[in-house]
């Protein structure tokens, strides 16, 4: 996985007046830390930050932050928190990691393929999951999963167990997890009536007026 630079600012003010200033400007507060690295509050420019997190990584892309135009740290972004209402940015963490040791990351899945249920039976695909928990070194790290779902059938649930093997990568979630399947659209059809019960319903209801209206005449004479 290739790694990509990010030059930070050490960031000396705190509290939420400060960050809104921070992001007015253009700055996205963050904090960098790890394994032998003491916590460090650091200041991401917004278009900087942007572009290394819409690689092919994404999320999991190898991060190396340069504070200052000096220290180098290889991180991971973390713990992203976002604007309700807009979706940008607003706080991340970068944690330091080390490529000889594995760390967990969230990679999406790629679903290829259309499967038999849709093509022969009119099925259609009801989605789960989307993405998958797993644990490899940094530069094993896949971009994305890709599987192919062109054989599944009415009923069938493509399951983690199911997801391809990847040399150096752990699935972390229960091997009977469901992340997809295939299933018959709900039809709700009419009740059919007999048409001799509709004629003879329509009968009795003719009959039953011409009593009611005979009973009316009577009782006006």
């Amino acid at each position: 996985m290739q790694q990509v630079t990010l030059r930070v600012l050490q960031r000396t003010g705190s509290g939420s007046r400060p960050a809104r200033r921070m992001r007015r400007d253009g700055q996205i507060p963050a904090v960098v830390y790890g394994k032998g690295v003491d916590a460090q509050p650091i200041a991401v420019e917004s278009r900087s930050l942007h572009a290394v997190l819409h690689t092919g990584a994404g999320l999991n892309a190898l991060i190396n932050v340069e504070i200052d135009g000096g220290t180098e740290i290889l991180t991971v972004a973390r713990e992203v928190q976002r604007d309700p209402v807009r979706g940008e940015i607003t706080h991340l963490d970068f944690i330091k990691v080390s490529l000889d040791v594995q760390i967990e990351a969230e990679v999406g899945v790629h679903y290829t393929g259309t499967p038999i249920g849709i093509k022969e039976q009119g099925g259609f695909v009801e989605t789960m999951e989307t993405s998958v928990t797993i644990m490899a070194l940094p530069m094993a790290i896949p971009s994305s999963i890709d599987v192919d779902i062109s054989e599944l059938g009415i009923g069938d649930i493509l399951k983690i167990a199911d997801l391809p093997v990847i040399e150096g990568v752990t699935y972390t979630a229960d091997e009977d997890r469901p992340l997809l399947t295939v299933l018959l659209p709900s039809i709700v059809e009419e009740e059919e009536i007999p048409e001799d019960l509709l004629e003879g319903e329509e009968g009795e209801e003719g009959e039953g007026g011409e009593e009611r209206a005979a009973e009316v005449g009577s009782d006006q004479g």
